[in-house]
């Protein structure tokens, strides 16, 4: 498994983005589409999961997410998302390792998380804030880890 941190030029950026569009996740379109328009600042990245040349799971590190812009809490790592053909594998795990270290190397101290699972993050280490609205109108919770 290869756990590649990506930006637009990346071999991986048009592999990943068809990869979004056609998973099983309906958040995976709107990450594909945020791609395509190359929505990110520098030093935000994709991550993709690559098995023998074949993209199987993606997170983001960016800005914001989707609490609403009263909140000023960021980064964040967002759309974590693995093929549930290689679930139990540990790769949002590798994912987040990956994103934690690149985190803190270009001066982060905190990154946060929202999601509506429950104890998946708390096992890598994030702890509850609380549940917060969304953007959407939906409620998640907010986890966040220090580096």
């Amino acid at each position: 498994m290869d756990i590649q941190m990506i930006q637009k030029d990346h071999d991986l950026w048009n592999k990943t983005i068809a990869y979004a569009e056609s998973c099983s996740w309906k958040a995976g379109p709107s990450l594909a589409e945020r791609m395509k328009a190359n929505a990110f600042r520098d030093w935000e990245r994709v991550v993709a999961a690559v098995e023998n040349g074949t993209v199987v799971g993606f997170c983001t590190f960016s800005e914001r997410d989707e609490l609403p812009d009263e909140y000023s809490f960021s980064p964040f790592i967002g759309f974590v998302f693995v093929d549930e053909h290689y679930r139990g594998k540990r790769i949002s795990e590798k994912m987040i390792r990956q994103v934690l270290s690149y985190a803190k190397s270009v001066g982060f101290r905190t990154v946060y998380l929202l999601s509506g699972e429950q104890g998946l993050y708390e096992k890598y280490g994030f702890e509850k804030i609380g549940d917060f609205r969304t953007v959407y109108g939906t409620t998640d919770q907010l986890f966040r880890i220090g580096l």
